[in-house]
């Protein structure tokens, strides 16, 4: 900790910014508090400050960017024309730092650009002079600085009492929030930015944690999803069921649960051999983890590794690696105890590096493809003081805020769609939702509840970032927002969570000028405050 306090405090040197070490009991103060590190927090923070608001920013991790600093690097952006305002920015500070010839360690920019351009939508945009793959300690230094400059105050490494009497309210307004170190944090204005939503539970706002049924709001995609079955392996293995098996169908197609879709972490990995960490067998290593893996690639003849996990390249020859998913794991995250998340991080952790161990040195798969995985490290400029390994699992959904407008599937399809109103921002992004789980069903295996459904732009609305006014009236939601599991299968992107983040900041920053409500605040004011930080609203 002190490490890394000491590095920050190279980054937040400017007399109008500092970082607070966590000392337990203090008591601090100022107008917008913003409650989690992710990328939309900083850009949320970022713009509140330049709105002339003293602004604390509660990383629960030590690093901020959450996963847009922690191997997420290839955007996931869709419609680059959607994403405006500060996150724009953000993404063309990395375009200018990459046109430093300098920076580029074992190939040519051009040498990379050619390498991405399939995977990433040509990984830039000239035109406008953005840049949407990068390095993840490129982007968390850019962040920094972007905070520094804005004079954000940074609590790193502190996180909430997850209790509700962590969360002082008075008239319906949060005034003070307890960290687990007993320091207090009191504000005129709340946002949570975190993946969780704790600070948005504990507030006392009403929440959703996975999947509504059909009927709730009328959606096609909506609810369990029986996808397809995998007859090539057997759902037990000597008398035992496989592990991260479901024994059981928790209901019927269509039908509500409580399931999240699956998570895992985003390596970063290299094929230089200058750059390169071998990858290591993790200690809890278990193959019957990979069964229907190994399945998939013994049916597929001249089986490729790119065929199983996707390597985006990113630059200096490193990759974005997505599709570790730990199928089935992530049910009880959204609402466990800090020892229960940590618990369930190392679980994908060891999945993560134990899949790819698996299919470097299992003597079941195929010469040429475990040969092909050998070629592969983890990067060792990356994550140093992490072991090489992200900081921030990939949480893909996980509490849902039940707020003053709910985005839909029909708020979000291209057919016969309903527009939300008061728009903050917009999505593009196709509906995607990973496997949720595996099941037995009928005696078969089957994976269950994906989809994947491409999408025109479309608005978001000021309602589903605010909860009902009865329940809070200082707090917006950014990342945990008002939304189905079905729309927020779109809306779950990085730079919508960095657009929402901006435009809550907004909202709050005019809100405390206004003396209002969050729900109160007239939307043509804000409005025109975000089109004049450059934030798009329509297409």
């Amino acid at each position: 900790m002190k490490k890394l306090v000491s590095l920050l405090l190279v980054f937040f040197s400017a007399a109008a910014c500092k970082v607070l070490v966590p000392q337990g009991g203090a008591e601090l103060s100022c107008d917008v508090c913003v409650y989690g590190g992710s990328a939309s927090g900083c850009i949320a923070a970022i713009q509140a400050a330049r709105m002339g608001k003293s602004v604390i920013l509660v990383s629960p991790l030590e690093h901020v960017g959450g996963l847009v600093t922690s191997g997420l690097t290839a955007t996931d952006m869709n419609k680059h024309r959607c994403i405006g305002g500060v996150t724009a920015e953000f993404y063309g500070r990395i375009y200018e730092y990459y046109e430093n010839p300098y920076v580029w360690r074992n190939q040519t920019r051009e040498e990379f650009m050619l390498s991405t351009r399939k995977r990433t939508y040509t990984g830039k945009n000239d035109e406008r002079r953005i840049q949407w793959v990068y390095e993840s300690g490129v982007g968390e230094k850019i962040l920094l600085e972007m905070l520094r400059k804005a004079g954000v105050q940074l609590l790193p490494g502190s996180r909430l009492v997850q209790a509700t009497s962590a969360v002082r309210k008075k008239n319906g307004r949060i005034s003070r929030i307890t960290l687990t170190d007993g320091s207090g944090v009191s504000a005129k204005m709340f946002i949570d930015a975190s993946y969780e939503g704790d600070l948005m539970a504990f507030s006392g706002v009403g929440f959703v944690v996975g999947r509504e049924g059909r009927d709730e709001y009328g959606e096609e995609y909506a609810g369990i999803r029986f996808n397809y079955q995998i007859t090539s392996v057997k759902p037990y293995k000597n008398g035992k069921l496989l592990p991260l098996v479901d024994p059981e169908p928790w209901g019927k197609e269509g039908d509500a649960d409580g399931r999240t879709q699956a998570y895992c972490y985003r390596l970063t990995l290299t094929d230089d051999p200058a750059n390169l960490v071998p990858i290591q067998k993790p200690e809890e290593y278990n193959p019957d983890y990979y069964e229907v893996l190994l399945a998939q690639i013994l049916a597929k003849e001249g089986a490729e590794l790119k065929d199983f996990i996707t390597f985006t390249p990113m630059p200096n020859r490193k990759t974005d690696t997505n599709h570790l998913d730990m199928f089935g794991g992530s049910y009880a995250y959204p609402e466990g105890s800090y020892a229960v998340r940590a618990e369930m991080e190392l679980a994908h952790r060891n999945y993560a590096l134990g899949q790819l161990w698996f299919l470097g040195h299992d003597e079941r798969v195929p010469k040429a493809l475990r040969d092909e995985m050998l070629r592969w490290g983890l990067a060792a400029d990356e994550f140093k003081d992490n072991g090489n390994f992200p900081y921030q699992i990939y949480v893909r959904e996980a509490r849902r805020m039940k707020g003053e407008f709910v985005m839909t599937e029909k708020n979000v399809r291209k057919d016969n769609r309903n527009d939300a109103p008061n728009s903050i921002g917009l999505g593009s992004y196709p509906l995607d939702c990973h496997f949720v789980s595996t099941v037995v069903k009928d005696g078969v295996l089957y994976r269950e509840g994906t989809m994947f459904q491409a999408l025109a732009p479309y608005p978001i609305a000021y309602g589903c970032i605010t909860p009902k006014e009865k329940e809070c009236s200082n707090l917006l939601v950014t990342v945990c927002m008002s939304a189905s599991h079905v729309a927020y299968s779109s809306l779950r992107m990085e730079p919508q969570y960095m657009v929402l983040g901006q435009s809550a900041a907004t909202a709050a920053c005019l809100s405390i000028d206004k003396k209002c409500s969050v729900q109160d605040l007239p939307y043509d004011i804000l409005r025109a405050r975000l089109e004049n930080d450059r934030q798009i609203l329509s297409y």
